[in-house]
């Protein structure tokens, strides 16, 4: 059989999630989240699928809608103190490094559920550099799957939604872009369910170049 061609995506702006996209927090999301779960006599199991890609007091809200906002935010709080004191099983998704290396001088921002302390614990963890446009927690008044976080990306780097390209793993991820009118290539298994515009099992298939009229073109080898 041929060899499938490469898929090519123009853009102007990346807009990266983190966990799931440039750092595989697996372990430590399950492990943190199955500890509230059965604290609160839930199915751990879907109590986690819910989980991937949302702020916390976002998914307890969806899990327990008649528990005050108050509480969700506590509660939100003192997992993310578990969250930011575990880092073990923390490392890159494959290729992370050597993606975020060829886009130095380029336009990208990371747009993260995660609050800023989290952030540098994990990405710090996976030995890699934070970008220099961070959206984080503390960045939006909504959690994704709202498209608050990728619309102030875009604005952070001076492009309009549609000139953006968002990289996401999550189903609530993959909808906030949607919604903010981004396209999106979808990183990993997570994704294939949600109709990104491209699919890679991870980042070692991606290169990115630079354009003369400004763009980047992200070519996906299969």
């Amino acid at each position: 059989m041929p060899t499938p061609a490469p898929i090519r995506l123009t853009t102007r702006a990346l807009l990266l999630d983190m966990d799931g996209t440039l750092v595989n927090s697996d372990a430590v999301v399950e492990r943190c989240f199955t500890r509230w779960a059965v604290k609160h006599g839930l199915d751990p199991a879907a109590v986690l699928a819910v989980a991937h890609g949302r702020q916390g007091h976002a998914t307890m809200a969806a899990l327990l809608p008649d528990r005050p906002a108050e509480l969700n935010l506590a509660e939100n709080a003192q997992i993310l103190a578990e969250e930011r004191a575990d880092t073990e099983g923390v490392v890159q998704i494959p290729g992370a490094d050597a993606f975020l290396a060829s886009l130095a001088g380029l336009p990208h921002a990371l747009v993260t559920s995660a609050d800023l302390p989290l952030a540098k614990v994990r990405m710090a963890a996976a030995g890699l550099p934070l970008p220099p446009v961070l959206i984080t927690a503390e960045s939006v008044g909504a959690s994704k799957p709202d498209p608050e976080g990728f619309l102030k990306g875009a604005a952070a780097l001076g492009f309009a939604p549609a000139d953006c390209l968002a990289l996401e793993d999550s189903a609530a991820g993959l909808a906030a872009a949607h919604a903010a009118g981004i396209p999106t290539l979808g990183i990993g298994p997570r994704a294939a369910a949600h109709h990104p515009t491209a699919l890679t099992p991870d980042l070692t298939t991606v290169t990115v170049t630079p354009n003369p009229d400004g763009t980047l073109t992200l070519t996906i080898h299969p």
